[in-house]
């Protein structure tokens, strides 16, 4: 066995066909057993419930909530998927929700964005469910020097910033751009406010240069120990002030305008 397949965990070794049935459960087993993945994840939990100004009242909704575990930390959430598997509310493609016009309040996103295949469909459909002044929070890979360094060379998925707003035909998880998020939101700004007036780009934020490697996420072994968790999280913290040259995610929080706003 080489050193990388070692490095590998032993359920991601076993999973076969990327866009198999298991893969949920095999990516829930992982992230529930990993005590560096769990913690990171509660943390992207909350701060997405933030920025979205999550409450017991409204309407919140998860797109491709897979292995995760949202719900531990905003319950009041709908989870959905495109396949049926335990802990998912609703099984449907983001380009057509099961929601009335103008009823969503928030919509979380964790790793997901850079899989749409038509990613212009589910903006559209985003623009049609939410509320006033509701909004979409996603975590995504974010396109700086060391997120390049390390999604196009230690990363299974393609990132190519130089891409278009789609992708081939594929499955669900093994179809994929990791720049895609950057692609629309960031270097395509001026055309994604033409092309979708009612929704805004309230901020882009880059972070977690660290936390997510040591952690192996859902491929790698953990390469630290839990405990030593927080150490990286404070070191990241300092180092904040070059997150644009280290960040490894962004996060992007979108905001539904109202039409006496525009």
């Amino acid at each position: 066995m080489s050193l990388f397949d070692w490095l590998k965990e032993p359920e991601a070794r076993a999973i076969g066909d990327l866009d198999g049935d298991d893969t949920v459960l095999e990516h829930a087993r992982i992230i529930k057993s990993n005590g560096c993945l769990r913690r990171l994840y509660s943390e992207y939990y909350h701060q997405m419930g933030a920025a979205v100004g999550y409450g017991e009242h409204g309407l919140f909704v998860e797109i491709g909530s897979g292995g995760g575990f949202i719900k531990e930390v905003l319950p009041n959430t709908i989870t959905s998927d495109v396949v049926p598997h335990d802990g998912v509310d609703e099984v449907f493609p983001a380009q057509s929700m099961p929601f009335d016009d103008r009823s969503v309040n928030g919509i979380f996103m964790l790793n997901c964005f850079h899989h749409f295949s038509k990613p212009a469909l589910v903006l559209g459909e985003f623009e049609r469910v939410l509320a006033k002044y509701g909004s979409v929070v996603m975590i995504e890979p974010a396109n700086t020097w060391w997120g390049r360094q390390v999604y196009t060379n230690f990363h299974h998925e393609p990132f190519d910033p130089s891409g278009e707003w789609s992708l081939p035909s594929s499955g669900r998880l093994s179809g994929a751009n990791g720049a895609l998020p950057w692609i629309v939101f960031v270097r395509d700004r001026e055309a994604f406010s033409k092309r979708f007036p009612s929704l805004a780009i309230d901020s882009v934020s880059c972070h977690t240069p660290f936390s997510y490697l040591i952690s192996g996420g859902l491929t790698w072994r953990q390469l630290a120990p839990t405990w030593g968790y927080s150490l990286v999280r404070t070191t990241e913290s300092l180092l904040s002030p070059v997150s644009k040259i280290l960040g490894m995610f962004m996060t992007i929080v979108i905001k539904k305008r109202h039409a006496t706003d525009m």
